[in-house]
């Protein structure tokens, strides 16, 4: 599943076509997209791991999944979820969800929520974990409600960062702890993203998917955790619950 900073590139590598008016749209989404036939897109933005193309009194969002992916200016082999023809070029959108927003999409999205939004609000992701004092840290940091943009790799290697194990509770977290995981979801989801552009970032994993822990020469442990139930890879030792 896309994170936050891949649909920022997203984002990025589409704003030649904002602006530009629609002359064809198709695809095998079930969604009656036909309204944006004709249409000119007033923005692209995006919102955590969600793409949106923003119209005149409605939006379509597009939500990646696990398996979703896009071509600008090319397409695949398999048909797309969602196409759009413009003159200037085109965007093809494969095996993601597709939904129509009805009028202003800031009524739609809290930007302060999100990682990578000038908006971001550190303070308020504070106030909101502080509500939740029994939620695991790899819940939190996967609750887009709060971290928005921030999935699996990103949880790994902020935890491993900041020394805190995943099924440690929230409310169990010194204050300081608290602001180095909120503080360093935002830093590592930048990093994420100028690794990302330099075709790199694996190589910066310090504990997603790693066996070894860098600091302490021990195993890593792979463990599904928390009630999302996702990949979790952790040092019993520098970690420790």
């Amino acid at each position: 599943m896309p994170e936050g900073p891949s649909i920022v590139i997203l984002k990025e590598e589409a704003q030649g076509l904002t602006g530009k008016k629609i002359i064809a749209v198709s695809g095998n989404t079930k969604v009656d997209v036909a309204c944006a036939d004709g249409k000119k897109v007033l923005a692209f933005k995006s919102w955590g791991k969600h793409f949106l193309i923003c119209f005149n009194g409605f939006t379509i969002r597009i939500h990646f999944m696990l398996f979703g992916s896009y071509r600008i200016n090319e397409g695949k082999a398999t048909p797309p979820r969602l196409s759009l023809q413009f003159k200037e070029g085109e965007i093809n959108f494969y095996a993601c969800s597709v939904k129509i927003l009805e009028g202003d999409i800031n009524s739609h999205y809290d930007w302060s929520a999100d990682v990578m939004n000038d908006a971001w609000d550190a303070e308020a992701a504070k106030a909101k974990l502080a509500l939740k004092p029994d939620m695991l840290a790899c819940d939190a940091l996967l609750e887009q409600d709060i971290f928005s943009g921030v999935g699996n790799i990103i949880k790994n290697e902020v935890l491993y960062r900041i020394f805190v194990h995943p099924e440690a509770k929230v409310g169990s977290l010194p204050p300081e702890k608290v602001n180095e995981l909120v503080n360093e979801a935002r830093i590592y989801s930048f990093q994420f993203l100028e690794w990302k552009k330099k075709y790199e970032l694996k190589k910066h994993w310090l504990a997603h998917t790693k066996k070894t822990c860098v600091r302490c020469r021990l195993p890593l442990i792979k463990k599904i955790t928390g009630t999302k139930k996702r990949r979790s890879f952790f040092c019993p030792n520098c970690q420790a619950l």
